[in-house]
C-alpha cells in the first residue's frame, strides 16, 4: 500500500494478510494489568495478539521514538507476554521491531 495512511487503514488490511498466511491472530485485544495480584480496572489494548502470546503493535508515524517502544515494553510487563513486535507504516519503508520481555 506504501505509506501515508492512517493506522486504522494498515490495521485492516494486515487482518486481511494475517487470514491469507494463516497465522491465528486476535485484534483490539484486551491486555489486563495486575499490581500485587490484584487486577487493576484500567488495562492496554494491543493492535494485536497472534499465536495466542506475540503482541503486534502498528504505527503510522514519519519515525519512531522511544516513547513507541516504550509502549510496547510497557505491554509486555504488564501482561506477562514475552514477545513483542513493533510495525511502523508511515516512514519511506516498513520499520520493524521485536522486543523481548
Amino acid at each position: 500500500m506504501g505509506s501515508g495512511f492512517l493506522e486504522p487503514v494498515y490495521h485492516e488490511a494486515l487482518k486481511i494478510e494475517f487470514n491469507l498466511m494463516s497465522i491465528p491472530f486476535e485484534h483490539e485485544v484486551a491486555l489486563p494489568i495486575s499490581y500485587k495480584g490484584d487486577l487493576l480496572p484500567c488495562s492496554y489494548r494491543a493492535d494485536f495478539v497472534c499465536y495466542g502470546d506475540i503482541i503486534v503493535e502498528l504505527k503510522a508515524l514519519a519515525v519512531l521514538t522511544t516513547r513507541e517502544q516504550s509502549q510496547l515494553i510497557n505491554y509486555l510487563k504488564a501482561t506477562g507476554y514475552r514477545r513483542g513486535l513493533l510495525l511502523n507504516f508511515g516512514g519511506k519503508r516498513i520499520e520493524s521491531k521485536r522486543m523481548v520481555n
